[in-house]
């Protein structure tokens, strides 16, 4: 599978062409580059920087990203009290501990979905939504530099999203400012389904962004001008 996800990527890339930060078309040869050297190096300092890390963390720091409960001894009748996911699932289980409610008809005892199953959909749903993202953002414009109402959306999901991961490695009882971390997770779950499903096709069709470049070799040469 792995090779296959490979073999189409590049089939995408010699196809396609990469993109660029201007998010614009090339238009002639003066807006593209050779892949070598120019890509074959720009990837090579990226490899070596990420090995360097690699390196440092597997070596001399193996126990930074890890919980300290995962250490103590597997015992099937003693559950720790606060154990959480590794930190890159963080975020996902801030959403999935998030929904804390029934959902069923008003003013009857009837439950259609429980708090626990509304936790799980709500959970999956936020990994999928990535996989229909291309049909929720149709706006023509594709940088984000020529579209400061995007920009600033999506630098408050980042934010959110990291505040997601501080709020899933929280116990469930914990506190902020004296507000039950509870509640900010719901907040932050809110505004990452929002961002998804109301703001991005809602800026896909009302956003103007700014006045685009004439091509990609122009802007480049305004900008060594400055």
């Amino acid at each position: 599978m792995i090779f296959a996800v490979v073999f189409l990527h590049v089939w995408a890339l010699h196809v396609t062409g990469s993109n660029n930060p201007l998010g614009l078309e090339p238009k002639t040869k003066k807006d593209t580059l050779p892949f070598h050297p120019y890509y074959t190096m720009k990837d090579s300092f990226g490899l070596i920087v990420f090995i360097i890390l690699y390196a440092y963390v597997i070596f001399f720091a193996p126990n930074v990203l890890g919980h300290p409960d995962n250490y103590i001894p597997a015992d099937p009748l003693v559950t720790p009290a606060h154990i959480v996911p590794e930190w890159y699932f963080l975020p996902f289980y801030a959403i999935l501990r998030a929904i804390t409610f029934d959902i069923g008809i008003p003013f009857t005892d009837i439950v259609i979905i429980s708090a626990k199953l509304g936790g799980v959909i709500a959970m999956f749903g936020s990994i999928l939504l990535w996989f229909v993202l291309p049909w929720l953002d149709t706006h023509p414009i594709r940088s984000a530099r020529f579209r400061p109402l995007y920009k600033t959306f999506f630098l408050t999901l980042v934010a959110n999203f990291l505040f997601l991961g501080y709020i899933g490695a929280k116990s469930a009882d914990a506190t902020l400012l004296g507000i039950p971390m509870s509640v900010f997770g719901l907040i932050s779950t809110g505004y990452y389904f929002a961002y998804f499903l109301v703001i991005l096709p809602w800026l896909s069709k009302n956003e103007k962004g700014r006045e685009l470049p004439a091509s990609i070799h122009e802007a480049v040469l305004v900008e060594n001008e400055k």
